[in-house]
């Protein structure tokens, strides 16, 4: 709570409906994994994730937090709770960042599926605006932003062969395979035709590039996933939702950021979606994001369009996913009933970022 008793930390709520959990089995298989913990077990969720689902789990006075895929998933692949629970594991020591796993369940007994418990940490996460304490220092938000890419330099930093992480490497090819592999996905999920990503897809494969190098990337770092320091928010106190973390070309990782940092002129069905604050005064643009990570990390960003528009392709996929779990009814979330329109909006903003040649 700041000073002028505006909530600042990120607070969960009553688990929405057809997302509940079994407390009975779930409290039996945390008294065998977790034996150190007692007491009565309370369960909240927190309500703002479009992807996996995240739980507060309160034991005793305990609070940890429970991670598991969505029901209906259709892509298991980007559901993986064991490889989650493997990279934070790999990272607890060279990425602090990263939130410490505690235990890890694939007993399809206890909950229907795997999912992963670990520790809570505490702190500000800023989805679609500042909180008014900030927004009179649009200095201290470029700052922020600042922040926020110097984490993803950081983590495309880390040791592969010294975390272990190198078994995610799947050697030469990340680029092409991810292109082609998003618009397969893409194909599984439409409910409607989409001719602008038809036309990015195709000038993706024209204009496919090599991979520049392979480092651990996160695959959906953006603004909201990351959690800052109350006290001063231009440190990181976590990086969250890592289900699509592996070994890839950076760049790639770089273009999924830059899909989510709006600006104040973005497709207005892309804005209010609300997943980023970076339109506000002080925010900075994609070319200057793309511009700070190749100071930090001594890559060539010249060709960063490429990436972005991949990063849009993405973006869109995933939430035509969701919004394809909403349309075959696997889920009842009302968030998801217009996401139809995000989709198409990416797919606009992708091809005039292609047809002006610039992010």
């Amino acid at each position: 709570m700041s000073a002028s008793g505006e909530q600042l930390l990120d607070g969960a709520v009553a688990v929405r409906s057809g997302e509940t959990l079994d407390l009975a089995v779930l409290d039996a298989y945390l008294g065998t994994a977790l034996p150190e913990l007692s007491g009565e077990l309370r369960v909240e969720q927190f309500p703002s994730g479009f992807s996996n689902l995240t739980y507060l789990l309160n034991k005793g006075g305990q609070e940890l937090v429970l991670r598991r895929p969505p029901f209906g998933a259709q892509v298991k692949s980007g559901h993986d709770m064991q490889r989650e629970h493997t990279v934070l594991s790999a990272l607890a020591e060279p990425y602090p960042h990263a939130p410490k796993p505690l235990a890890l369940c694939t007993d399809h007994d206890v909950l229907g599926c795997d999912f992963y418990v670990m520790e809570r940490r505490r702190g500000l996460i800023v989805r679609n605006a500042l909180p008014k304490s900030l927004r009179g220092d649009p200095a201290l938000f470029g700052r922020m932003c600042h922040a926020v890419v110097d984490g993803l330099a950081d983590l495309h930093a880390v040791d592969l062969v010294a975390t272990g992480l190198d078994q995610l490497d799947r050697g030469p090819g990340y680029v092409q395979r991810q292109v082609e592999g998003w618009l397969r996905r893409l194909q599984r999920a439409k409910t409607s035709p989409l001719p602008d990503f038809d036309t990015v897809g195709s000038w993706l494969g024209e204009h496919m590039r090599e991979d520049i190098a392979h480092t651990l990337i996160h695959n959906d770092y953006k603004f909201d996933n990351v959690m800052l320091d109350p006290a001063d928010p231009t440190r990181i106190v976590a990086v969250l939702d890592w289900e699509m973390c592996t070994v890839g070309d950076p760049l790639m990782d770089l273009g999924t950021t830059l899909g989510y940092w709006t600006e104040p002129g973005d497709d207005p069905a892309w804005q209010a979606l609300g997943l980023s604050p970076t339109a506000s005064p002080g925010g900075l643009t994609r070319v200057q994001i793309a511009q700070r990570y190749g100071e930090k990390t001594g890559r060539d960003v010249s060709d960063v369009l490429f990436y972005y528009a991949f990063g849009l392709l993405k973006i869109g996929v995933i939430v035509q996913q969701i919004f394809f779990r909403f349309a075959k009814g696997h889920t009842q979330d009302p968030r998801f009933a217009k996401l139809d329109r995000v989709v198409a909006a990416l797919g606009r903003m992708a091809t005039k970022a292609i047809e002006r040649g610039s992010v």
